[in-house]
C-alpha cells in the first residue's frame, strides 16, 4: 500500500484501528482492552464478566479523576465500543447460550500493538535480527535451488562447518552467548511470539467474513445447491489456499506434532531459566506462549468447522424441502386421481340411468362423454440424445491473402461515358398507359400495350411492365394473368438501331372487377 493522500483519507474514515487512536478514549479503551483480552489471551469474554471488569476500571478512575470523565455506565461503554461505526469489538452469540460474547477485532489488536512500540525501550536488538535475516535468506536461496550440484555444495559446506563445531567442543573450547547475545535473541523471541497470536485473531476474522458470506447467500439463494456450493467451496479455498492460509495451515501441522511440542516446551524452560533472562522483566504470557499457540489455532480451527457445519444445515434443509415438495406432488396426483374416477363413475351412473332431461339431451346428442378435456400433462417420454460423433468438426475460417500493393498513378485514358449512361424508366407514365387501355376495354395483353406505345427503353422498360404486374396488390387498380400456353413476341429498336425480340409467356392485365378465362392461371 502507497501512502497518498486518498488512500490515507480512507483509512481516517472507516478503519477501526485509526478511529480507535484519533477516539478522545483512547486511553480507555486501548489500556482496559489489552489488559483483558492481550495479556490473559482470551479469545470470548461473556457480557456480565467484561462489564464488570470494566466497571471497576471505571470506578477506580472516577476516584482518581472525577464523575465526570465517564459518566455513562460499563454495558453502554461496551455496546458503543462494538457498533459498527466503532468496530473495536465484537457482539456476538454463542451456540446453545443467550448469553451476549465480546472479543477484539483484529483492527483493535493492531491499534494496541503499535500504542506498545511508542514506548521507548531500553534495550534494542539489532544482532538477532540480522542473523534471521540471513537465516531467512539462506533458506530462501537454497529452497530455490533447482541445480544439484549447486546444492550439494552449500550442503558440504554446512556439513564442514558443523564438523568444525564438533571438534572444537572435543577439544574443550565451547562458545556461549554473552548476556547481551541472549537477551537480544530472547526479545526477538517474545515480539514475535506476540505477533503470532495476534495473526491468529486476523486468520479468524477472515474465516468469520467467509461465514458471513455464506449465511447470507444461503439466506436470500434460490438457485440449485451445486452452485452454491461451487461459489461457497471457491471462496474457502481462496482463503485456504492463499499466502496466508498455507501458512497457517504449514504452522498448525508443524505445532501439532507431540515431538515438536515436547521439544519446545523443554527449551523455553531451560531459557527462562539462564540468569540473564531472569534479570529482565519478562512478559508472563511468554512462558505458556506454546499452549496459548494452540488454544488461538483450536479456536481458528473450530470457526472452519462451524462453516463447515453450516453448509451441512443447508443441504439437509433442502433436501427436506425437496423431498416435501416431492410428497406434495405425489399427494396432488393421487388426489386428482381419486377426483377423476368419482366423477367417471357419477357420469357413467348417469348415462345408465338418466333422468328426463338428460334422456333428452342423450337423444339430440348435446349430452357430452366424460373425459373429454385433458386431465393431466406430461412432459415427454424419452430424452433428446445428441451423439458426439454427430457434431459437426471445427472449420477454421478461410484467411484472405492481402497483397500490399503501391498504388502508382496512371496514364490510360478511360471513357467515363459508360457513368452517365444510365436507364431510367418512367413507372407513372406505364401505370398511367395500362389504367387507360383498361378504361375502354376490360382486359389488354403486354404484346398490344406495346404495338399502342412501343418500347422506347427497351429491355429495361419491358421489365418494368412485369414489376408492375407483381406490384399491383400493393396499390395498383390492375391486375396481372400469365397465360402458359400462349407465347407473345415483342419486338422494339435497340440503341444501336437494331431490331431486337422477346419470346414469352402471354401477360394480360385485367380490371380487379373483371373475372380471368378458365384456361388461364393467375402468377
Amino acid at each position: 500500500m502507497t501512502l497518498e493522500y486518498q488512500a490515507l483519507e480512507s483509512l481516517r474514515l472507516h478503519h477501526p484501528a485509526w478511529r480507535l487512536l484519533a477516539s478522545p478514549h483512547a486511553p480507555l479503551v486501548a489500556s482496559f482492552l489489552e489488559r483483558v483480552f492481550i495479556n490473559q489471551n482470551a479469545r470470548v469474554i461473556g457480557q456480565a464478566d467484561l462489564a464488570e471488569a470494566l466497571e471497576d476500571e471505571l470506578f477506580q478512575l472516577r476516584e482518581l479523576h472525577g464523575d465526570t470523565l465517564f459518566p455513562k455506565t460499563a454495558l453502554a461503554y461496551l455496546n458503543d465500543w462494538a457498533a459498527t461505526d466503532k468496530g473495536w469489538l465484537r457482539r456476538f452469540y454463542r451456540q446453545h447460550s443467550d448469553e451476549v460474547q465480546f472479543d477484539l477485532t483484529p483492527a483493535t489488536e493492531k491499534a494496541i500493538t503499535w500504542l506498545q512500540g511508542l514506548s521507548q525501550r531500553s534495550f534494542v536488538g539489532t544482532e538477532s535480527r540480522l542473523l534471521t535475516l540471513f537465516e531467512l535468506l539462506r533458506q530462501l536461496s537454497e529452497g530455490s535451488e533447482q541445480d544439484p550440484a549447486s546444492r550439494l555444495q552449500e550442503l558440504q559446506k554446512r556439513r564442514d562447518q558443523i564438523d568444525l563445531e564438533i571438534a572444537e567442543i572435543e577439544q574443550g573450547h565451547v562458545p556461549l552467548l554473552d548476556d547481551t547475545a541472549l537477551k537480544d535473541r530472547f526479545m526477538q523471541f517474545s515480539q514475535q511470539a506476540r505477533e503470532l497470536l495476534a495473526d491468529f485473531r486476523e486468520v479468524e476474522h477472515n474465516f468469520r467474513q467467509l461465514d458471513r458470506r455464506v449465511r447470507e447467500k444461503i439466506a436470500t439463494w434460490q438457485g440449485g445447491k451445486g452452485e452454491l456450493l461451487a461459489q461457497i467451496m471457491g471462496e474457502r479455498d481462496a482463503i485456504a489456499d492463499s499466502d496466508q492460509g498455507s501458512s497457517f495451515r504449514g504452522f498448525w501441522d508443524f505445532l501439532m506434532s507431540p515431538q515438536r511440542q515436547q521439544e519446545f516446551g523443554a527449551r523455553l524452560d531451560k531459557v527462562l531459566t539462564l540468569p540473564a533472562i531472569t534479570e529482565m522483566s519478562l512478559d508472563p504470557r511468554t512462558r505458556r506462549i506454546h499452549h496459548d499457540w494452540l488454544e488461538a489455532g483450536e479456536y481458528t480451527q473450530r470457526m472452519v468447522a462451524q462453516l463447515s457445519q453450516q453448509l451441512r444445515r443447508f443441504l439437509d434443509d433442502q433436501a427436506w424441502l425437496e423431498n416435501r415438495r416431492i410428497m406434495d406432488i405425489i399427494q396432488g396426483i393421487e388426489t386428482k386421481t381419486l377426483n377423476l374416477k368419482n366423477q367417471h363413475l357419477k357420469n357413467q351412473h348417469l348415462q345408465e340411468q338418466p333422468d328426463e332431461n338428460q334422456s333428452t339431451q342423450l337423444a339430440t346428442g348435446l349430452f357430452n362423454p366424460p373425459f373429454k378435456e385433458t386431465t393431466m400433462h406430461v412432459d415427454g417420454f424419452g430424452a433428446d440424445i445428441n451423439m458426439p460423433m454427430e457434431r459437426l468438426l471445427y472449420s477454421p475460417p478461410i484467411k484472405p491473402i492481402i497483397s500490399s500493393i503501391k498504388l502508382e498513378t496512371g496514364d490510360e485514358a478511360v471513357n467515363l461515358a459508360a457513368l452517365y449512361s444510365q436507364v431510367r424508366v418512367n413507372r407513372a407514365a406505364l401505370t398511367s398507359h395500362i389504367r387507360a387501355a383498361l378504361q375502354i376495354q376490360p382486359q389488354i395483353s403486354l404484346h398490344q400495350l406495346c404495338q399502342q406505345r412501343p418500347l422506347a427503353q427497351g429491355l429495361a422498360e419491358l421489365l418494368t411492365y412485369l414489376e408492375l404486374g407483381d406490384e399491383s396488390s400493393a396499390g395498383e387498380r390492375f391486375t396481372m394473368l400469365i397465360d402458359d400456353t400462349i407465347e407473345d413476341t415483342i419486338h422494339w429498336l435497340g440503341d444501336d438501331q437494331t431490331n431486337r425480340s422477346a419470346t414469352m409467356p402471354r401477360v394480360t392485365y385485367l380490371r380487379p372487377t373483371s373475372q380471368p378465362p378458365a384456361n388461364r392461371h393467375a402468377h
